[in-house]
């Protein structure tokens, strides 16, 4: 947990990959702890492509099946369903805006929303930015993407900033002079 908090999140995203990658961890997590999906990583890496959306859309009934018993991942199969279906809508979005993140950062006016939280009480489930972009991603046949998951990833892929402004990576992923 500590290396993800210091290396990974909250750090501004701008490639396809690393979005794809979080839409299917923070999709898999709805209910679970956080710890259990990063324990399961590795897992989700081998079993969706390395995160690979153009050959995770190709997963048929037998693909989706063979996940559903593999013990690397979380195996539950409306989860798995929604990360192949997801894909697919993931792939039309990139065709329509040029990335997927040019899209999802469109969101925020194409920068960080650096919050000045000073308590983890403070930090919102949801924002009106994540909620808009939630309603949109459901418009275009994603699923799993309710307004809580959506500023999860806001938050993992760094459209937000919610170190808290104690945090030491505040400042750092913030970038120089912000």
């Amino acid at each position: 947990m500590l290396a993800y908090h210091d290396d990974e999140w909250g750090v501004p995203a701008h490639d396809d990959r690393t979005h794809f990658e979080f839409m299917i961890l923070e999709s898999s997590q709805a209910g679970l702890s956080w710890r259990t999906i990063l324990n399961k990583r590795g897992g989700y890496r081998r079993a969706f492509a390395g995160f690979d959306p153009v050959v995770v859309a190709t997963y048929d009934d037998a693909k989706i099946e063979e996940l559903v018993n593999d013990a690397g991942i979380v195996r539950n199969r409306l989860k798995i369903r929604a990360a192949v279906s997801n894909a697919r809508a993931f792939l039309r979005v990139q065709r329509e805006f040029g990335s997927f993140a040019e899209f999802l950062w469109g969101f925020v006016g194409g920068k960080p929303i650096r919050n000045a939280w000073t308590e983890l009480a403070q930090l919102p489930a949801r924002t009106p930015e994540a909620e808009a972009a939630s309603r949109e991603l459901i418009r275009r046949g994603f699923t799993f993407v309710g307004p809580t998951i959506v500023y999860a990833h806001m938050q993992a892929c760094g459209l937000v900033n919610d170190h808290l402004v104690t945090c030491y990576r505040h400042r750092e992923v913030a970038g120089p002079g912000r």
